[in-house]
């Protein structure tokens, strides 16, 4: 399974959990207990939707996904406990630079927050290392496949940055002459910024690092002079001139053999594996009973 694959889990657990806090927040009940599942929660004209419709097609659409998420999230747990698995918050801080380094997903304000990002990736991993407990590769394989792959376990430098994009090389520096003047760069973003995506989160675009194509070269010579929560002047690019400001910086890091050796033996002992990576393996060893087929569907 290499970093794509991870990513994908990733990235599918939590967009189940953002339907599971959307499937339970629809069943909420008023105050006393009252159910207010008849209450309306879109208008069109004088008709309406109630929580009741929402609700049902939430479970008609993901609810068989959401409980499965949620069974294969207490599975996961519950083998690594069995078998005493666990994963170090070094591991799982690592992996989360390597995905952030790699990955266009950590570019969105309102993504999830870092702690739930790393509470998916640790049950990834556990996962992981259920699926591999038994398979044995040597030192001699694990150091050969390192050696290759060095880059895999290099994270570069990570800048996180906003910009306002303008037309005009005057409407820049009246920008310019308004941060100066104590106005917020978010708010400026919002109000001036022609790219309408990020504009509508304060101008954030998200974390990018050397050879990132979604930006100009420009971005990344011109954040390494910035300090944190500084701006630069304005500078051309093909939409216009730009200003970007240093949200923040990571610090770039190549990890040693010693540092990936487990992350590497999981690396190896899944690209082995002919079975999907799954926590339904261990559905019948759990002991699962559920709404959707008590153990008989677990796909």
């Amino acid at each position: 399974m290499g970093k794509k694959q991870l990513w994908m889990i990733i990235a599918g657990l939590i967009m189940l959990n953002c339907l599971t806090i959307a499937f339970f927040l629809a069943k909420g009940t008023g105050a006393g207990g009252t159910a207010i599942n008849d209450e309306a929660v879109a208008t069109v004209g004088k008709q309406s939707i109630t929580r009741q419709e929402w609700l049902n097609e939430l479970e008609k659409r993901y609810g068989k996904d959401i409980l499965k998420e949620l069974i294969d999230q207490k599975v996961i747990r519950e083998m690594a406990k069995k078998y005493d698995i666990k994963i170090s918050d070094q591991e799982v801080e690592r992996e989360f630079r390597l995905l952030q380094a790699s990955n266009s997903a950590f570019n969105q304000k309102n993504q999830l927050d870092e702690k739930r990002w790393k509470e998916q990736i640790r049950d990834s991993l556990l996962l992981q290392e259920l699926l591999t407990k038994d398979v044995i590769i040597s030192d001699k394989e694990l150091q050969s496949y390192y050696q290759k792959n060095k880059d895999l376990y290099e994270v570069p430098e990570i800048y996180h940055l906003s910009h306002i994009v303008v037309k005009t090389k005057d409407e820049a520096s009246k920008a310019i002459k308004e941060l100066a003047q104590g106005s917020s760069f978010s708010a400026l973003a919002m109000e001036k910024s022609i790219d309408e995506f990020s504009a509508n989160e304060g101008g954030d675009i998200g974390y990018i690092s050397d050879g990132d194509e979604r930006y100009p070269e420009s971005y990344i010579a011109t954040a390494k002079k910035l300090k944190k929560k500084a701006y630069s002047k304005p500078f051309k690019i093909d939409d216009g001139f730009a200003i970007i400001k240093m949200e923040g910086k990571t610090s770039g890091k190549k990890y040693s053999f010693n540092e990936v050796k487990k992350q590497v033996r999981r690396q190896l002992a899944l690209e082995q594996m002919k079975t999907p990576a799954s926590a339904s393996s261990f559905w019948k060893e759990a002991k699962v009973d559920w709404f959707y087929g008590k153990n008989k569907e677990t796909n």
